[in-house]
């Protein structure tokens, strides 16, 4: 990595990082795969970055899935919660999205975890219940008290928003 984005990482505020993407978009690569990293500050910064600056389904994202998918469970929960906000920016194939799932259930039935790392959880839940309603109920019964009551008011009213929406479509 260039010790030009290093740097900018740093010791930048947001709009001067995202301006320096755009003038330099070669960075982009590198601050995907600093991202990957584990690497303290960095690589938590080098995702939101990412997240930030990346168009939705953007194509050069797409070769860095299932990196993004291997290294999500591993990673600290602010980190997480970057990775999975990239996640739901992309059109993921079919196997994906299983993994996708299944990665925002564990994550989101971790009671401990920051509410916005289950928040993005729940809504990569929701993204696949939407290309596949069967797993609807599945949904809807990880959404008991017990996992909810846990999240901060906030992020708990937006998720129960979700439930309700989702209750009441007749997606099966």
């Amino acid at each position: 990595m260039s010790e030009t984005l290093r740097s900018v990482l740093i010791r930048r505020r947001k709009s001067e990082m995202v301006e320096f993407m755009d003038s330099h978009p070669e960075s982009f690569d590198q601050a995907i795969k600093l991202a990957l990293e584990n690497e303290e500050n960095l690589s938590w910064r080098a995702t939101w970055l990412v997240a930030g600056v990346m168009e939705k389904d953007d194509q050069r994202v797409r070769p860095f899935i299932q990196k993004i998918i291997e290294v999500l469970p591993d990673r600290d929960d602010g980190h997480q919660r970057e990775l999975l906000k990239i996640l739901l920016k992309m059109e993921l194939d079919e196997d994906f999205e299983s993994l996708l799932f299944d990665i925002s259930v564990t994550l989101w039935e971790q009671v401990r975890k920051q509410s916005s790392v289950r928040y993005y959880a729940f809504q990569g839940m929701m993204k696949v219940v939407e290309k596949y309603p069967e797993l609807k109920n599945e949904v809807l019964s990880l959404a008991q008290p017990h996992f909810v009551n846990t999240l901060s008011p906030g992020v708990r009213k937006g998720v129960l928003k979700s439930i309700n929406e989702l209750t009441s479509q007749n997606l099966s």
